[in-house]
Protein backbone atom coordinates (compact mmCIF):
# COMPACT_ATOMS: atom_id res chain seq x y z
CA UNK A 1 0.00 0.00 0.00
CA UNK A 2 1.38 3.52 -0.83
CA UNK A 3 2.34 5.97 2.03
CA UNK A 4 -0.96 8.17 1.11
CA UNK A 5 -3.50 5.41 1.23
CA UNK A 6 -2.17 4.60 4.33
CA UNK A 7 -2.31 8.04 5.45
CA UNK A 8 -5.91 8.94 4.02
CA UNK A 9 -7.30 5.46 5.11
CA UNK A 10 -5.70 6.15 9.06
CA UNK A 11 -7.43 9.42 8.73
CA UNK A 12 -10.54 8.29 7.72
CA UNK A 13 -10.85 5.74 10.94
CA UNK A 14 -9.57 8.28 13.36
CA UNK A 15 -12.24 10.57 12.07
CA UNK A 16 -14.99 7.90 12.18
CA UNK A 17 -14.23 6.95 15.76
CA UNK A 18 -13.40 10.13 16.84
CA UNK A 19 -16.72 11.38 15.38
CA UNK A 20 -18.75 8.17 17.08
CA UNK A 21 -16.89 8.82 20.11
CA UNK A 22 -18.25 12.37 19.87
CA UNK A 23 -21.93 11.43 19.30
CA UNK A 24 -21.43 8.88 22.00
CA UNK A 25 -20.60 11.33 24.43
CA UNK A 26 -23.71 13.91 23.55
CA UNK A 27 -26.55 14.42 26.17
CA UNK A 28 -29.49 13.37 24.87
CA UNK A 29 -32.49 15.97 25.35
CA UNK A 30 -35.85 15.39 26.85
CA UNK A 31 -39.03 16.47 26.73
CA UNK A 32 -41.57 16.49 29.65
CA UNK A 33 -45.31 16.70 30.57
CA UNK A 34 -47.01 16.53 33.54
CA UNK A 35 -50.22 15.12 34.26
CA UNK A 36 -51.98 15.73 38.01
CA UNK A 37 -54.81 15.54 39.67
CA UNK A 38 -56.94 17.70 42.69
CA UNK A 39 -59.88 17.54 44.33
CA UNK A 40 -61.17 21.18 44.41
CA UNK A 41 -63.84 20.54 47.75
CA UNK A 42 -66.47 21.93 46.73
CA UNK A 43 -66.23 24.07 43.86
CA UNK A 44 -69.90 25.17 43.75
CA UNK A 45 -71.57 28.59 42.20
CA UNK A 46 -73.74 30.54 43.91
CA UNK A 47 -76.97 29.83 41.65
CA UNK A 48 -79.54 27.51 43.01
CA UNK A 49 -79.50 24.34 41.00
CA UNK A 50 -82.84 22.38 41.66
CA UNK A 51 -81.71 19.19 40.28
CA UNK A 52 -78.85 19.17 43.10
CA UNK A 53 -78.18 19.34 46.69
CA UNK A 54 -76.19 22.68 46.29
CA UNK A 55 -78.31 24.18 49.38
CA UNK A 56 -74.83 24.64 51.70
CA UNK A 57 -73.54 26.94 48.59
CA UNK A 58 -75.54 29.33 48.24
CA UNK A 59 -76.13 32.67 49.75
CA UNK A 60 -78.96 31.95 51.98
CA UNK A 61 -77.34 28.48 52.99
CA UNK A 62 -75.17 27.16 55.51
CA UNK A 63 -72.17 28.39 54.09
CA UNK A 64 -73.65 31.96 53.19
CA UNK A 65 -71.61 31.32 49.85
CA UNK A 66 -72.08 34.37 47.73
CA UNK A 67 -69.76 36.04 45.32
CA UNK A 68 -67.04 37.36 47.45
CA UNK A 69 -66.16 33.70 48.46
CA UNK A 70 -66.58 32.27 45.17
CA UNK A 71 -63.87 34.63 43.55
CA UNK A 72 -61.51 33.96 46.44
CA UNK A 73 -62.12 29.88 45.88
CA UNK A 74 -60.91 30.03 42.24
CA UNK A 75 -58.66 32.41 42.72
CA UNK A 76 -56.65 29.62 45.21
CA UNK A 77 -57.10 27.06 42.80
CA UNK A 78 -56.00 28.89 40.46
CA UNK A 79 -52.83 29.68 42.46
CA UNK A 80 -51.95 25.98 43.43
CA UNK A 81 -53.16 24.78 39.63
CA UNK A 82 -50.53 27.43 37.78
CA UNK A 83 -47.57 26.75 40.28
CA UNK A 84 -47.81 23.01 40.08
CA UNK A 85 -44.36 21.40 38.36
CA UNK A 86 -43.37 24.85 36.63
CA UNK A 87 -39.73 23.89 38.54
CA UNK A 88 -39.67 21.15 35.71
CA UNK A 89 -41.51 22.11 33.24
CA UNK A 90 -42.57 25.53 33.19
CA UNK A 91 -45.70 25.54 31.30
CA UNK A 92 -46.64 23.57 34.27
CA UNK A 93 -49.61 20.67 34.08
CA UNK A 94 -50.35 19.53 31.13
CA UNK A 95 -52.97 17.47 32.06
CA UNK A 96 -55.28 17.82 35.30
CA UNK A 97 -58.11 15.82 36.40
CA UNK A 98 -60.58 17.45 38.88
CA UNK A 99 -63.22 15.70 41.13
CA UNK A 100 -66.07 18.04 43.27
CA UNK A 101 -66.87 20.38 40.52
CA UNK A 102 -70.91 21.84 40.00
CA UNK A 103 -70.90 22.34 36.46
CA UNK A 104 -68.83 23.35 33.28
CA UNK A 105 -69.36 26.47 34.41
CA UNK A 106 -67.21 27.00 37.48
CA UNK A 107 -64.61 25.32 35.11
CA UNK A 108 -64.57 28.07 33.04
CA UNK A 109 -64.70 30.93 35.17
CA UNK A 110 -61.43 28.44 36.90
CA UNK A 111 -59.55 28.38 33.47
CA UNK A 112 -60.29 32.17 32.68
CA UNK A 113 -58.17 33.10 36.08
CA UNK A 114 -54.98 35.00 35.38
CA UNK A 115 -52.75 32.80 37.27
CA UNK A 116 -53.46 30.07 34.48
CA UNK A 117 -55.43 32.44 31.52
CA UNK A 118 -52.49 31.99 29.22
CA UNK A 119 -52.36 28.87 29.20
CA UNK A 120 -55.48 28.23 27.37
CA UNK A 121 -56.48 24.95 29.19
CA UNK A 122 -59.45 22.68 27.09
CA UNK A 123 -62.23 21.72 29.77
CA UNK A 124 -63.48 18.27 29.17
CA UNK A 125 -66.96 18.01 31.49
CA UNK A 126 -70.16 15.46 31.45
CA UNK A 127 -72.40 15.52 34.40
CA UNK A 128 -73.24 13.04 36.62
CA UNK A 129 -76.15 11.34 38.50
CA UNK A 130 -74.34 12.33 42.05
CA UNK A 131 -77.14 13.85 44.32
CA UNK A 132 -74.84 16.21 45.45
CA UNK A 133 -74.07 17.35 42.02
CA UNK A 134 -70.31 16.55 41.78
CA UNK A 135 -68.98 15.88 39.18
CA UNK A 136 -65.10 15.03 37.65
CA UNK A 137 -63.40 16.66 34.60
CA UNK A 138 -60.80 17.09 33.15
CA UNK A 139 -58.63 20.14 32.27
CA UNK A 140 -56.01 20.10 29.38
CA UNK A 141 -53.22 22.38 27.36
CA UNK A 142 -54.29 21.92 23.91
CA UNK A 143 -50.53 22.79 22.79
CA UNK A 144 -49.51 19.30 24.26
CA UNK A 145 -53.05 17.20 24.08
CA UNK A 146 -55.30 16.57 21.17
CA UNK A 147 -57.72 14.88 22.35
CA UNK A 148 -59.53 11.92 20.55
CA UNK A 149 -62.47 10.49 22.13
CA UNK A 150 -64.14 11.24 25.66
CA UNK A 151 -66.83 8.12 27.36
CA UNK A 152 -68.11 8.25 30.49
CA UNK A 153 -68.77 4.99 32.65
CA UNK A 154 -71.73 4.24 35.00
CA UNK A 155 -71.29 2.74 38.34
CA UNK A 156 -74.43 0.21 38.95
CA UNK A 157 -74.23 -1.82 42.06
CA UNK A 158 -77.01 -4.78 41.87
CA UNK A 159 -77.96 -4.60 45.23
CA UNK A 160 -78.63 -0.94 45.73
CA UNK A 161 -80.39 0.20 42.14
CA UNK A 162 -80.82 3.79 44.18
CA UNK A 163 -77.50 4.31 44.52
CA UNK A 164 -76.11 7.51 42.47
CA UNK A 165 -72.27 8.43 42.31
CA UNK A 166 -70.10 10.20 39.74
CA UNK A 167 -68.97 8.72 36.44
CA UNK A 168 -65.96 7.63 35.66
CA UNK A 169 -64.80 9.55 32.33
CA UNK A 170 -62.43 8.00 29.73
CA UNK A 171 -60.18 10.00 27.65
CA UNK A 172 -58.26 9.51 24.95
CA UNK A 173 -55.96 11.69 22.94
CA UNK A 174 -52.38 12.62 21.73
CA UNK A 175 -50.09 13.82 24.06
CA UNK A 176 -47.02 15.18 21.63
CA UNK A 177 -47.96 12.57 18.95
CA UNK A 178 -48.15 9.54 21.85
CA UNK A 179 -51.62 7.60 22.54
CA UNK A 180 -52.56 8.01 26.17
CA UNK A 181 -55.54 6.98 28.00
CA UNK A 182 -56.64 8.92 31.42
CA UNK A 183 -59.46 7.83 33.37
CA UNK A 184 -60.82 9.78 35.66
CA UNK A 185 -62.60 8.85 39.32
CA UNK A 186 -63.74 10.14 42.21
CA UNK A 187 -64.58 6.59 43.91
CA UNK A 188 -67.80 6.80 46.82
CA UNK A 189 -66.90 8.30 49.99
CA UNK A 190 -66.76 6.46 53.17
CA UNK A 191 -70.26 7.93 54.47
CA UNK A 192 -71.85 5.46 56.59
CA UNK A 193 -68.68 3.80 57.84
CA UNK A 194 -66.70 0.96 56.58
CA UNK A 195 -68.79 -2.28 56.26
CA UNK A 196 -71.74 0.09 54.38
CA UNK A 197 -69.49 1.92 52.13
CA UNK A 198 -66.45 -1.13 51.39
CA UNK A 199 -68.54 -2.65 48.75
CA UNK A 200 -69.13 0.87 46.85
CA UNK A 201 -65.68 1.29 46.45
CA UNK A 202 -64.91 -2.19 45.64
CA UNK A 203 -67.40 -2.16 42.54
CA UNK A 204 -66.01 1.17 41.62
CA UNK A 205 -62.43 -0.35 41.78
CA UNK A 206 -64.09 -3.37 39.38
CA UNK A 207 -65.12 -0.83 36.83
CA UNK A 208 -62.23 0.73 36.85
CA UNK A 209 -60.19 -2.09 36.22
CA UNK A 210 -62.88 -3.19 33.78
CA UNK A 211 -62.45 -0.12 31.84
CA UNK A 212 -58.23 -0.77 31.27
CA UNK A 213 -58.82 -4.15 30.85
CA UNK A 214 -61.11 -3.19 28.19
CA UNK A 215 -57.95 -1.32 26.53
CA UNK A 216 -55.29 -3.43 27.57
CA UNK A 217 -57.05 -6.47 25.65
CA UNK A 218 -56.94 -4.43 22.49
CA UNK A 219 -53.17 -3.35 23.04
CA UNK A 220 -51.51 -4.62 25.89
CA UNK A 221 -48.96 -1.86 25.99
CA UNK A 222 -51.64 0.66 26.31
CA UNK A 223 -50.54 3.78 28.17
CA UNK A 224 -52.78 4.48 30.49
CA UNK A 225 -53.05 6.75 33.38
CA UNK A 226 -55.50 6.20 36.19
CA UNK A 227 -56.08 9.05 38.67
CA UNK A 228 -58.68 10.73 41.42
CA UNK A 229 -59.88 10.74 44.46
CA UNK A 230 -60.10 7.08 45.34
CA UNK A 231 -61.67 7.62 48.89
CA UNK A 232 -58.98 4.49 49.75
CA UNK A 233 -55.44 4.00 50.18
CA UNK A 234 -52.78 2.42 48.35
CA UNK A 235 -53.13 -1.18 51.02
CA UNK A 236 -56.72 -1.25 50.93
CA UNK A 237 -58.40 -3.77 48.69
CA UNK A 238 -59.93 -1.99 46.17
CA UNK A 239 -56.86 -0.65 45.05
CA UNK A 240 -54.39 -3.19 45.84
CA UNK A 241 -56.64 -6.47 44.57
CA UNK A 242 -59.11 -5.87 42.51
CA UNK A 243 -57.72 -2.69 40.77
CA UNK A 244 -54.49 -4.81 41.26
CA UNK A 245 -52.05 -2.52 41.83
CA UNK A 246 -48.19 -2.94 42.59
CA UNK A 247 -45.46 -0.96 44.50
CA UNK A 248 -42.86 -2.93 42.64
CA UNK A 249 -42.66 -1.72 39.12
CA UNK A 250 -39.91 -4.01 37.74
CA UNK A 251 -42.40 -7.04 39.17
CA UNK A 252 -45.76 -6.44 37.16
CA UNK A 253 -47.34 -9.46 36.96
CA UNK A 254 -50.89 -10.53 35.30
CA UNK A 255 -51.73 -6.75 33.77
CA UNK A 256 -51.07 -4.99 37.09
CA UNK A 257 -50.38 -1.53 37.29
CA UNK A 258 -47.75 0.60 39.31
CA UNK A 259 -48.78 2.54 42.07
CA UNK A 260 -46.31 5.01 42.79
CA UNK A 261 -47.67 6.27 45.70
CA UNK A 262 -47.65 3.28 48.04
CA UNK A 263 -44.41 3.76 49.13
CA UNK A 264 -45.34 7.54 50.03
CA UNK A 265 -48.36 6.07 51.66
CA UNK A 266 -45.81 3.45 54.01
CA UNK A 267 -43.97 6.16 54.77
CA UNK A 268 -47.00 8.46 56.51
CA UNK A 269 -46.91 10.80 53.64
CA UNK A 270 -50.51 11.39 52.54
CA UNK A 271 -52.93 13.85 50.83
CA UNK A 272 -55.39 13.80 53.18
CA UNK A 273 -56.12 14.24 57.18
CA UNK A 274 -58.65 12.75 59.43
CA UNK A 275 -58.88 12.69 63.17
CA UNK A 276 -55.05 12.81 63.59
CA UNK A 277 -54.52 10.15 60.55
CA UNK A 278 -53.26 11.08 57.21
CA UNK A 279 -54.45 9.20 54.16
CA UNK A 280 -53.54 8.77 50.70
CA UNK A 281 -56.62 9.04 48.85
CA UNK A 282 -55.75 10.95 45.57
CA UNK A 283 -53.22 8.67 43.71
CA UNK A 284 -52.14 8.14 39.96
CA UNK A 285 -51.45 4.61 38.52
CA UNK A 286 -49.78 3.56 35.03
CA UNK A 287 -50.03 0.77 33.21
CA UNK A 288 -47.12 -0.99 32.12
CA UNK A 289 -46.61 0.41 28.59
CA UNK A 290 -45.50 3.78 30.60
CA UNK A 291 -42.56 1.83 32.30
CA UNK A 292 -40.43 0.78 29.28
CA UNK A 293 -36.74 1.65 29.62
CA UNK A 294 -36.99 3.23 25.85
CA UNK A 295 -37.42 6.82 26.27
CA UNK A 296 -38.86 7.16 22.73
CA UNK A 297 -42.41 7.09 23.74
CA UNK A 298 -43.78 9.16 27.26
CA UNK A 299 -42.57 6.65 30.05
CA UNK A 300 -42.85 7.76 34.07
CA UNK A 301 -40.10 9.70 35.94
CA UNK A 302 -41.50 10.40 38.97
CA UNK A 303 -44.20 11.16 41.39
CA UNK A 304 -45.37 14.45 43.57
CA UNK A 305 -47.23 15.36 46.13
CA UNK A 306 -47.58 19.31 45.71
CA UNK A 307 -47.80 20.07 49.82
CA UNK A 308 -46.30 23.70 49.37
CA UNK A 309 -46.38 25.43 53.02
CA UNK A 310 -48.94 28.24 51.91
CA UNK A 311 -51.37 25.11 51.26
CA UNK A 312 -51.25 24.27 54.94
CA UNK A 313 -52.95 25.18 58.30
CA UNK A 314 -50.49 26.93 59.63
CA UNK A 315 -51.08 26.35 63.23
CA UNK A 316 -53.18 24.74 65.99
CA UNK A 317 -53.64 21.07 66.72
CA UNK A 318 -54.81 20.72 63.03
CA UNK A 319 -51.35 22.42 61.97
CA UNK A 320 -49.52 20.83 58.89
CA UNK A 321 -53.01 19.80 57.56
CA UNK A 322 -54.43 20.77 54.44
CA UNK A 323 -55.98 24.64 54.72
CA UNK A 324 -59.30 24.39 53.64
CA UNK A 325 -61.90 26.63 52.52
CA UNK A 326 -64.31 25.33 55.37
CA UNK A 327 -63.83 23.60 58.79
CA UNK A 328 -67.08 22.89 60.81
CA UNK A 329 -68.71 25.42 58.83
CA UNK A 330 -66.75 28.01 59.49
CA UNK A 331 -65.07 29.99 56.66
CA UNK A 332 -61.26 29.66 56.54
CA UNK A 333 -60.89 30.95 53.05
CA UNK A 334 -58.57 28.15 52.32
CA UNK A 335 -57.61 26.10 49.01
CA UNK A 336 -58.93 22.63 49.68
CA UNK A 337 -58.91 19.63 52.04
CA UNK A 338 -56.73 17.43 49.69
CA UNK A 339 -52.84 17.83 48.47
CA UNK A 340 -52.70 17.73 44.61
CA UNK A 341 -50.80 15.07 42.88
CA UNK A 342 -49.06 14.93 39.99
CA UNK A 343 -46.45 12.55 37.49
CA UNK A 344 -44.10 13.84 35.57
CA UNK A 345 -43.59 12.08 32.09
CA UNK A 346 -40.59 11.98 29.85
CA UNK A 347 -39.77 11.48 26.42
CA UNK A 348 -36.77 11.83 24.34
CA UNK A 349 -36.65 15.65 22.27
CA UNK A 350 -36.88 15.18 18.30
Amino acid sequence: MKRVDFLFLFAVVFFTFSFLAVKSQEKKRYQTALVGFYNLENLFDTIDDPNVRDEEFLPDGKNRWNTEKYMHKLHNMAKVIGMIGTDINPDGLAVLGVSEVENRSVLEDLVAQPQIKKRHYEIIHRNSPDRRGIDVAMLYNPKYLSVNSVKMYRLHVPDKPDFRTRDQMLVSGLLRGDTIFFIVNHWPSRYGGEKRSRPLRNAAAALTRHIADSLLSTNAKAKIIVMGDLNDNPTNESVLKIMNTSPNRNHLKNGAFYNPMYKLYKKGIGTTAWRDTWSLFDQIFLSPGLLDKDFKSWQYYKVTIFNKHFMQQQDGKFKGYPFRTFAGGTWLGGYSDHFPVYVVLVKEAD
